[in-house]
C-alpha cells in the first residue's frame, strides 16, 4: 500500500527534475518564460503612441516621446480636482471662440453679446453663453518644423517662440513642444515650467523629411485628451514641406476639427518665388487654419517672428467666448458649418457713434471654427 502512495510522489518530483534540466540545457532566449503571477500589473505600452484615421495600408505615425515620466502632467486631462468632481450637464452646449479684428486688422475688444450673430447650417441661434474676453485657460501645442530645409534659422525660431510663450502664458495655462520632421517628436508635456520648456526647444534635433500632416493629427489628439474647460490652440512654425507624413490631408483636418483647436500657422517659405516652393502644401495648410478658425502668417523676414508672436498674443487676449444649443440638433457623429457674424446693425450704429453722420459702417472681420462634429445621440 505505501508502495502505490510513493510511485505518484516519486513521478511528479522526476517531471520536474526533468524539466528544470532540460530548461538549463537551453540557451536564455528558448527557455520557456515564468508565467507573471502578479495579474495586476498591465502590459507597458507608450502612452504617446496614435494609431492613424487614414485609410492607407501605411504604418500609422507615432510621437516618439524621449521625455521621462517626471516632465509629463500629473493630470493628462489637464482638469483639477474641483473639475473632476462637477456633474456636467450642458452635454449638448456648442462652445465657439472668435477673434473679431476692425478696419486697421487690430482686435476689437468691448463689443456687446448684441453685435454677434451666429448660424449653424444658415439657421440663425440664440447666444446662451457670451463671455467678452474670455478667461478660459488655454493648452498650446507649439510644433516647430525641424527638417534640414527649414532648420537654417531654428536658433531665432525658437528664441522667438520662447519669449511669445513667456508673453502669452497666464496662471493655469500649459504649454507643450513638438518637434517635426521625419518623426513627430513630442520633447515636452503640458506644463507651466518654463524651463522644460526652454530645454525642449534648445534640444531640438534636426530631420531629413517633414511630416506636417502626422504633427497636426497627432497633436490635435493630445489637445483633445485635455479638459474641455480649456481653450486648445496650435502653433505651428513651418516652411509648408510637407514630405514624409503617413496621413494624408483630410485624416489632419478630421482630427484637427474634432479637437476644437486653433491653428495658427507661420509659413517661413525659404525661397519667395513660387516656382521654387512646395504651394500645395501652402494652400493644404491655409485651407485647415481657416477651417480651425485661426490665422495664416506669411513674414518677409525672420525678425518679424517677434510681432507675429505679439500679434497671436493679443488675439487669444481678446477672444470673445460663444455658447449656443443648437436648433434643431444635427445628426449623431455628423459635421456642421458654423458662421459668426457682426450684425450690419450693431456696424453701422458703432459707426455713427464715432463719427456722427457717417455713411459707412464699420468693417469687422470675425475669425471663429467653421464647423464641428457632433457626439452620439
Amino acid at each position: 500500500m505505501a508502495l502505490f502512495i510513493c510511485l505518484p510522489v516519486f513521478a511528479i518530483f522526476l517531471a520536474a527534475a526533468l524539466h528544470a534540466q532540460s530548461q538549463s540545457d537551453r540557451p536564455p532566449w528558448a527557455r520557456k518564460k515564468k508565467p507573471n503571477s502578479d495579474s495586476s500589473t498591465p502590459p507597458t505600452t507608450s502612452p504617446t503612441t496614435s494609431s492613424s484615421t487614414s485609410s492607407n495600408s501605411t504604418a500609422p505615425p507615432t510621437i516618439v516621446n524621449p521625455t521621462d515620466s517626471s516632465s509629463a502632467d500629473a493630470d493628462p486631462a489637464g482638469q483639477s480636482a474641483q473639475e473632476r468632481g462637477r456633474i456636467r450637464v450642458s452635454v449638448n452646449l456648442v462652445n465657439v471662440l472668435a477673434s473679431v479684428l476692425d478696419d486697421h486688422n487690430r482686435p476689437a475688444p468691448d463689443l456687446p453679446r448684441e453685435a454677434f450673430q451666429l448660424f449653424e447650417e444658415g439657421v440663425e441661434q440664440k447666444i446662451e453663453v457670451f463671455e467678452q474676453e474670455t478667461q478660459q485657460p488655454i493648452d498650446l501645442a507649439l510644433m516647430v518644423d525641424a527638417s534640414l530645409s527649414a532648420h537654417k534659422e531654428i536658433l531665432f525660431e525658437q528664441d522667438s517662440a520662447l519669449r511669445f510663450m513667456h508673453q502669452v502664458l497666464r496662471k493655469d495655462d500649459r504649454a507643450a513642444v513638438f518637434a517635426i520632421s521625419e518623426d513627430v517628436r513630442q520633447l515636452a508635456n503640458y506644463t507651466d515650467d518654463f524651463g522644460q520648456l526652454q530645454n525642449a526647444l534648445h534640444r531640438m534635433p534636426p530631420g531629413a523629411g517633414t511630416s506636417i500632416y502626422d504633427g497636426l493629427l497627432l497633436g490635435a489628439r493630445t489637445l483633445e485628451r485635455r479638459s474641455d474647460e480649456r481653450r486648445r490652440v496650435i502653433v505651428l512654425i513651418t516652411d509648408g514641406g510637407e514630405t514624409t507624413s503617413t496621413v494624408d490631408f483630410d485624416a489632419a483636418r478630421k482630427a484637427a476639427v474634432r479637437s476644437g483647436a486653433l491653428l495658427y500657422t507661420i509659413l517661413i517659405r525659404p525661397v519667395k518665388n513660387e516656382s521654387g516652393r512646395n504651394t500645395a502644401g501652402e494652400h493644404a495648410l491655409s485651407t485647415i487654419t481657416d477651417t480651425m478658425g485661426g490665422a495664416m502668417f506669411y513674414p518677409d523676414a525672420i525678425t518679424e517672428l517677434d510681432a507675429i508672436f505679439d500679434r497671436i498674443n493679443r488675439e487669444l487676449r481678446t477672444q470673445y467666448r460663444l455658447g449656443y444649443y443648437p436648433t434643431p440638433r444635427g445628426p449623431a457623429n455628423s459635421y456642421r458649418s458654423i458662421e459668426v457674424r457682426i450684425s450690419s446693425e450693431y456696424a453701422s450704429s458703432n459707426a455713427n457713434a464715432a463719427s456722427p453722420g457717417a455713411s459707412t459702417s464699420t468693417t469687422y472681420q470675425v475669425r471663429h471654427r467653421k464647423t464641428y462634429l457632433t457626439g452620439p445621440q
